[in-house]
């Protein structure tokens, strides 16, 4: 595993910031973050060669060897980052969503329509397959895009379960883990219970906290089990099929584009953990069709900023490679 340097470990760590606020937001994916930024690959093998081999090596070799045979320093400041962007901005996302829906969502739009290219450019060879692959994929994460959520379940089952499925689209790009709760009717529960986790810390009010941690708990088992067990199929396929796995994570992205397409007309509210009522089924609609002002002109504005966003980091990213 590369040797780094404490400044490498704090840019890390600021991905891991950028992942943690990009999971937030229901039709933005985490994944899509890492594979920009350049650190997709190595996640998922390390995350991949996780075993109980740790505690063999401890054994002889001690906790250093084993702690960087294992490459944890590079786990333990990412996911630093994600952990601290999710419980910092899952109030501030839930409100920009609540008062400003379509400057935030052109903004994610713009990002998104980037990554598809950057993600695509990586693709060497275009075959029958990959283009099946491909479209077989946008087919699939747009038929997602118009499911019907279900209502919230918060039995400590279905939140393990939720942790499950949700880790593997976080780390997918162009599969919100975030819409994946919301399709599961997850998101209000996991996004209040952070919002109670933030509250007990602020307030010291330890009863709010342990009741929010332990429920976090369950979700972050769920994840980590899902986490190892996808990871070993990422892995593999990366090795042996990786224009055809970059096909489908493209597929993926342009099938999302409908979830963030940033003028909506709503169907059905939903009742949040706040009791106020909030979008639960939307379709996409022109922007003369909007009930309301479109601010078509920042919309579009705020789609640039967005492409531009993943424009900068794919020119950062590549400047650090050459050098």
């Amino acid at each position: 595993m590369p040797s780094r340097s404490f400044f490498q470990y704090v840019v890390i760590t600021a991905k891991g910031l950028a992942m943690g606020a990009a999971d937030v937001v229901p039709g933005v994916s985490g994944g899509t973050i890492a594979f920009i930024a350049g650190i997709y690959e190595e996640l998922i093998e390390t995350i991949h060669k996780l075993d109980l081999g740790f505690f063999k090596i401890w054994k002889k070799e001690g906790f250093i060897a084993s702690w960087n045979t294992y490459n944890l320093s590079f786990l333990l400041a990412l996911f630093s980052g994600v952990f601290i962007s999710i419980l910092s901005l899952a109030k501030t996302i839930t409100w920009l969503l609540a008062e400003h829906p379509i400057l935030v969502w052109s903004f994610f739009f713009g990002l998104v329509v980037a990554s598809i290219l950057y993600v695509g450019r990586q693709i060497k060879i275009w075959n029958t397959k990959v283009i099946i692959a491909l479209l077989l994929a946008a087919a699939i994460a747009y038929a997602i895009t118009l499911a019907k959520p279900i209502g919230d379940i918060e039995s400590i089952w279905f939140l393990f379960l939720a942790g499950f499925i949700a880790i593997i689209a976080m780390i997918l790009p162009g599969v919100s883990g975030a819409f994946i709760l919301l399709l599961l009717g997850a998101y209000t529960s996991i996004i209040g219970t952070l919002s109670q986790l933030g509250d007990g810390v602020t307030k010291l009010d330890s009863g709010i906290f342990f009741s929010a941690f332990g429920k976090l708990l369950v979700f972050a088992a769920g994840a980590i089990v899902g986490l190892k067990s996808f990871s070993r199929v990422l892995n593999y396929m990366f090795k042996n099929f990786k224009n055809i796995t970059l096909a489908v994570l493209t597929g993926f992205m342009i099938g999302a584009l409908n979830k963030i397409w940033p003028w909506k007309e709503v169907l059905q509210f939903r009742t949040n953990h706040n009791g106020e009522q909030v979008p639960f089924l939307e379709k996409s609609i022109l922007p003369i069709q909007f009930d309301g002002d479109p601010k078509v002109l920042l919309a579009i504005v705020f789609m640039v900023v967005g492409f531009l966003t993943i424009f900068i980091m794919e020119r950062f990213a590549a400047s650090k490679k050459e050098s």
